[in-house]
């Protein structure tokens, strides 16, 4: 099979791939609030795709691409039918994980350990494209444990680039394999914004996406100056209306939805398309709770969506019950 060029689009802005929150519910969701912006898969592991139920692991819709499959997984001959089993799904990218700290990763010999085996995640990224003719990616951090020395990211990107791989995705933070949960990884060690723009400087040939503490736009455009993508996670999830905003303002498009109350009659239809396929609203509902931060009746909304999507008859009505609350309440508060 002819492996495809590393040369992956100069996509803006992305969603970081997050464990448990970022199911086909919550892509489809976040895409109707943006079209330009890449989607990430949460990480699924190359054993469970291999060995599993691949339709479900890999099933996602069209509506959601451009979506990048994250697989985890440190053995090239398990990576590779993993890939190319990725492949026969219609993706048109993937990621490998060589940045989440948890010990559940490590013992798996996958995530952030791997940044102590540049040839090794070499050898990975180059079985991945091989056996699936699609571009590769590596989402990592900028060191892990006592990593100290810049010198020690360069020789990782330097080694893994000889697999092909021409975009990283960085985080900005070092990963303390020991001593620190995954969330106090999220927080602890200092970003160092820095260091990612050196490598992108020294590196110009690579496409290098900067992760970790984006919370607006803002921030996003910022880093827009130097790095050739921006990847949000957890202020996109918790803050989603935000993504409305992103092909405005990063690729001169018109934005799908235009207000709040357009993006709720865009969850009834959603929200209608998986009552038919048997699903329980609940399953896109639980990634929608973040929709009215910033308004008045953001806790409102939150109440009535988190309680109402317990029933397991909910339906998508739900969504225009809860905002017509946060616009009665907004009413009130104008008054």
């Amino acid at each position: 099979m002819q492996v495809a060029s590393q040369n992956i689009a100069p996509w803006r802005i992305s969603c970081a791939p997050m464990m448990d929150w970022t199911d086909r519910y919550c892509r489809a969701f976040h895409r109707m609030l943006t079209r330009r912006s890449v989607l990430f898969t949460e990480m699924v592991t190359a054993g469970a795709v291999v060995h599993g139920d691949r339709a479900g692991i890999l099933g996602f819709d069209v509506l959601e691409e451009p979506v990048v499959l994250q697989l985890g997984g440190s053995d090239p001959e398990e990576l590779a039918p993993a890939a190319e089993a990725a492949a026969t799904f219609g993706y048109r990218s993937l990621n490998l994980n060589c940045g989440c700290p948890s010990d559940r990763v490590q013992k798996g010999r996958f995530g952030a350990c791997l940044m102590a085996e540049p040839a090794l995640v070499r050898d990975c990224v180059s079985a991945m494209a091989a056996a699936s003719g699609l571009p590769v990616s590596i989402k990592c951090r900028i060191g892990i444990d006592a990593q100290e020395d810049y010198a020690d990211l360069r020789r990782f990107v330097d080694i893994v680039g000889e697999g092909g791989v021409g975009c990283f995705y960085v985080h900005a933070r070092k990963a303390w394999l020991q001593g620190l949960s995954p969330k106090q990884n999220r927080e602890i060690p200092p970003l160092r914004y820095e260091v990612v723009q050196r490598l992108k400087a020294e590196r110009a040939d690579l496409q290098i996406h900067l992760n970790g503490g984006i919370l607006s736009l803002d921030q996003a455009a910022a880093a827009l100056a130097w790095a050739d993508g921006v990847m949000i996670g957890r202020a996109a999830y918790r803050n989603p209306f935000l993504l409305a905003s992103v092909d405005s303002r990063f690729h001169g498009d018109t934005n799908p939805v235009s207000s709040r109350a357009e993006a709720v009659e865009g969850l009834v239809a959603l929200g209608g398309r998986l009552r038919e396929e048997g699903r329980p609203l609940k399953d896109l509902a639980r990634h929608t709770l973040g929709l009215m931060n910033g308004l008045p009746g953001a806790r409102v909304w939150r109440r009535m969506i988190g309680e109402g999507m317990r029933d397991p008859a909910a339906e998508p009505n739900l969504f225009r019950q809860g905002f017509a609350s946060v616009r009665e309440r907004s009413a009130r508060d104008a008054a």
